[in-house]
């Protein structure tokens, strides 16, 4: 199956494909999609799994090999990734495991591969479910909106943030099935496109020292903290996110 996606831009520009955080769904792109097709990149989004309008699994699949096969559908052979949260580990995952697939990665407040949740990361998954576990949906989207959006985001896009984790939460806790396959280890050190890797000053510390170790992992990578954003930057200050992306793309 392939996912629900969206494709513009000219067929022999250079391509980019950005891959959401798990809080949210590809709307999360919104604010840089048109922007990067007006400079002449062939842009990608798609929703993960479950997320957005991709349905959950009825066979064995990986989010990366869901970027893939999605990939060889539209002929892109090589494309630039954009990753935010879990999205970063995704596109962290494709350049260590299919390197010839990928030009560079720009990871905006990553999930690595591997890392170990901090104190603070643990204490948010333990409200998270304790909430789901009372069939809270709302609240516990709530409390992603809380955790994850840092402050400059207007009201607008923690509404949409709130709007994609509810989604979420509702078809992921309806699928029954357990397709998803393991995720595979891999060795950061392998990494060796250019990467630029951003943290948030308002994030949680424990991404924050994500950001760091992978920043210290990675062959190529330029590292940079940014003093306004929580951890997604893309919705809390976009056309500021967009130049940051185009500046790693040209």
């Amino acid at each position: 199956m392939i996912v629900s996606h969206d494709v513009d831009g000219p067929a022999d520009g250079p391509a980019v494909v950005l891959l959401h955080s798990s809080v949210c769904d590809r709307r999360m792109w919104d604010g840089q999609w048109s922007p990067l097709v007006e400079a002449g990149l062939r842009v990608v989004r798609l929703d993960f799994r479950t997320c957005g309008d991709s349905p959950a699994a009825t066979a064995p699949y990986s989010d990366e090999g869901d970027v893939l096969a999605l990939m060889d559908r539209l002929g892109i052979d090589r494309a630039a990734l954009v990753g935010s949260s879990y999205g970063g580990q995704v596109a962290l995952r494709l350049a260590a495991l299919h390197p010839e697939r990928v030009e560079r990665l720009v990871l905006l407040c990553p999930a690595i591969p591997g890392f170990q949740p901090t104190p603070d990361i643990r204490a948010f998954w333990e409200e998270e479910e304790t909430r789901l576990e009372a069939g809270d949906l709302r609240g516990a989207a709530e409390v992603n909106v809380r955790t994850w959006v840092g402050p400059d985001a207007d009201d607008a896009a923690r509404a949409l943030v709130r709007d994609m984790q509810l989604h979420n939460f509702e078809v992921g806790l309806a699928d029954d099935g357990d397709f998803e396959l393991p995720e595979p280890e891999i060795d950061l050190g392998t990494v060796r496109v250019p990467a630029a890797v951003y943290s948030g000053t308002h994030d949680l510390p424990g991404f924050r020292e994500a950001s760091r170790t992978l920043a210290a992992r990675l062959p190529d990578v330029t590292y940079t903290e940014l003093p306004w954003a929580g951890h997604l930057p893309a919705l809390e200050r976009p056309d500021e996110t967009t130049e940051l992306i185009l500046s790693q793309l040209r």
